[in-house]
């Protein structure tokens, strides 16, 4: 899967068959907080799951804390709380 980070746009991209798949991002401080979902409705479910986990293995990798805004983020942080450990503490989902 290749993941591309657009920072002119603030957003993690992903090319599909169906189309792109977008989530859109702003940084303060250590923190991303993900604001928008795009092409998320067309889509199969699976793919813009593992889309959603490549996003958020390339924000461990960069050490900052996920603040999820869309509520189909929080959504996906309900049903996986292995990725809840990346939420700054005090945010409770």
């Amino acid at each position: 899967m290749n993941i591309k980070d657009n920072e002119l746009l603030r957003q993690f991209e992903l090319e599909t068959d169906e189309g792109l798949l977008c989530v859109e991002y702003s940084l303060q401080e250590r923190k991303i907080f993900l604001t928008k979902l795009k092409g998320f409705e067309d889509n199969v479910k699976s793919e813009s799951i593992e889309f959603l986990k490549g996003v958020l293995d390339i924000v461990k990798d960069k050490k900052l804390r996920v603040v999820p805004t869309h509520p189909k983020i929080v959504s996906f942080f309900r049903s996986n709380p292995s990725y809840k450990e990346m939420l700054p503490p005090g945010i409770r989902l």
